[in-house]
């Protein structure tokens, strides 16, 4: 296999022997060519990382592939790596299985599109120090790894991920966690990566005993696709480990119905037992979700699983992902074919992660149609059209103001809300003025990701 078997294994694997215990099994099917593995091993999160699939002998052993997925693994935009278990969830046969399409890479991958990028959420340009992104004022995303279990072939952060020679060091921790705790306006701190839960646990549990240390910091996140693609990982022991730094939630991927196994739904619930809340996000994809029916198939299973739907994400602009990508409409057909046809908390918050950098945007079907002084009109998901009577006395909680904000806040930030709540009388472009005293020759300071913000007494800048 890939010698970069990473910083992923620290343990010894238990000690028993092939025989004994027959190689049958409870839960889903195994590709022939594990049929005769024995559950000691099967089980064992150490031996499905050890075996993954990484080339295109391997794959052949248990997919017909089609000439593109040959020359996509041939000539693979980043690395491929897929456990034993989640590659015996692929139909061998279809091309256009959802789970097929995920993880096996195709010729599509190398082709350009408009807008692509290489970083299309500028996480590099918010990053205050190696692998931290400090995009909104209170939290922050903290990158622990550059490894996964497995590698989506949609993955935001392909520049990256799989690399072995990117990866991050104690002393990328160090300045991390000296970041956050020095920052007293973070209160919530999302890891991820690649994916934590490949992490020996040993660091792992470190990185987060620090961050519980840290008195600001009120939550702490794991983001996660390991319980996907190897639900072995999700013992009784990682869980201990895990419950010791609540408040602690998980984030889980998933992307559709046939990923929720029964080995899933078992790992599922030893986390949720162990009261840690957990939600799902999904990326849309072209061929894998993009329908109203497999959508809600996938958040009703969730729901059954005690996951909270939270985000549906539009695919990033991201270099490969192009064949990936659907219209915006798509997603808002989506949302309006679950808002009102199935309950509230089983329907994610749609986004389009901004690219450049402007961080998540919700894109919701209309249901304001009109506002008048003292009256607003609404409809709802059956096209029902209805008056909300607003109050004529209404002055506003002013304990709330933005003067009383704590003194932590960043000044800097009000966005939108800054405008409503007065502190703000406009947000324009840098260059705005000067391109408008139309004196002479004017020079346009292209810098996109600037914005100048004119508070009620003053001037300022605003970095989104």
């Amino acid at each position: 296999m890939n010698p970069a078997e990473l910083q992923v294994v620290s343990e010894e694997p238990p000690q028993q022997s092939a025989q004994e215990e027959p190689p049958h099994r409870h839960g889903t099917r195994r590709a022939a060519l594990w049929a005769d593995v024995p559950d000691a091993q099967w089980n064992d999160w150490r031996w499905q990382l050890s075996h993954r699939l990484n080339s295109l002998e391997e794959l052949s052993q248990i997919i017909n592939l089609t000439p593109e997925e040959v020359e996509g693994c041939r000539s693979a935009h980043f690395r491929v790596d897929i456990t034993p278990y989640f590659a015996s969830l692929i139909d061998p046969d279809d091309p256009n299985c959802p789970i097929r399409r995920q993880v096996i890479p195709t010729g599509r991958e190398l082709t350009a599109f408009a807008g692509m990028y290489e970083d299309s959420l500028n996480e590099d340009g918010h990053s205050p120090v190696p692998g931290l992104v400090h995009r909104y004022p209170d939290r922050v995303l903290m990158l622990v790894t550059t490894q996964c279990a497995s590698y989506c072939r949609y993955c935001t952060r392909s520049r990256i991920v799989g690399d072995a020679a990117a990866q991050f060091s104690r002393s990328d921790y160090d300045r991390q966690i000296e970041y956050i705790a020095a920052t007293p306006q973070i209160r919530d701190v999302l890891l991820s990566g690649g994916d934590p839960l490949v992490l020996p646990p040993k660091i792992l549990e470190d990185i987060l005993r620090r961050l519980r240390a840290i008195e600001h910091v009120e939550i702490i996140r794991l983001g996660s696709r390991v319980p996907v693609f190897m639900p072995q990982r999700i013992t009784p022991e990682l869980v201990a480990m895990l419950r010791q730094f609540h408040p602690l939630w998980l984030n889980i991927h998933f992307n559709h119905a046939q990923e929720l196994t029964p080995e899933v739904s078992q790992a599922l619930g030893l986390l949720a037992d162990a009261g840690i809340p957990l939600g799902a996000q999904t990326v849309l994809l072209a061929g894998v979700n993009d329908s109203v029916e497999v959508m809600k198939e996938l958040v009703h299973k969730l729901v059954r699983n005690r996951v909270r739907p939270y985000y549906l994400y539009q695919c990033d602009l991201v270099e490969g992902a192009g064949h990936f990508r659907t219209t915006v409409s798509k997603g808002i057909e989506i949302i309006e074919g679950l808002r009102g046809h199935t309950s509230g908390y089983a329907i994610p918050t749609y986004v389009v992660d901004a690219p450049g950098g402007g961080g998540k945007i919700p894109v919701m079907p209309q249901y304001l149609i009109s506002q008048a002084p003292g009256k607003v009109v609404l409809r709802n998901f059956e096209g029902f059209i209805t008056t909300y009577d607003e109050p004529n006395d209404y002055s506003g909680h002013t304990v709330a103001r933005p003067e009383h904000a704590a003194a932590d806040d960043e000044p800097d930030q009000p966005g939108v809300y800054g405008l409503l709540a007065g502190q703000r009388s406009h947000i324009k472009p840098e260059g705005f003025d000067r391109t408008h005293a139309r004196l002479g020759s004017v020079t346009w300071d292209p810098a996109p990701l600037t914005m100048t913000v004119a508070p009620v007494n003053g001037n300022g800048k605003h970095r989104i």
